[in-house]
């Protein structure tokens, strides 16, 4: 029984799964709005709320040097360090929308647009 088991193996092992997760989650910054699977959105919302909290913190240096820790292009941690923090600044959580967009011709699986609010 999976009982408040709240992270989604998406059929991989760890470390690609670890990475899949960090690279949309870049994308879905950089974009700010991506294709892919249902579950795939389901996993990476939660990273990305994540990443936009931590750039909220008050000690800079400190920020930058967790962000460089979860992500790894510059481009991403600057624009959360000068965009997105000040777009959110208000909001406490929820930064992401999934929204449905059918189903993929070649497996029939289901897509969904996910994009910053």
């Amino acid at each position: 029984m999976r009982h408040q088991n709240r992270l989604q193996k998406i059929g991989t092992d760890a470390s690609h799964r670890k990475s899949m997760l960090k690279n949309l989650a870049m994308n879905i910054i950089i974009h700010e709005k991506v294709k892919t699977t249902i579950s795939r959105a389901k996993a990476v919302s939660p990273f990305v709320d994540k990443l936009i909290n931590v750039g909220k913190k008050e000690n800079k240096l400190h920020v930058i040097r967790q962000l460089d820790k979860l992500i790894t292009h510059k481009d991403c941690s600057r624009k959360i360090m000068e965009e997105l923090v000040e777009r959110y600044k208000d909001r406490a959580s929820g930064y992401t929308r999934i929204t449905k967009a059918g189903f993929r011709a070649g497996d029939n699986a289901s897509m969904v647009y996910i994009e910053l609010v």
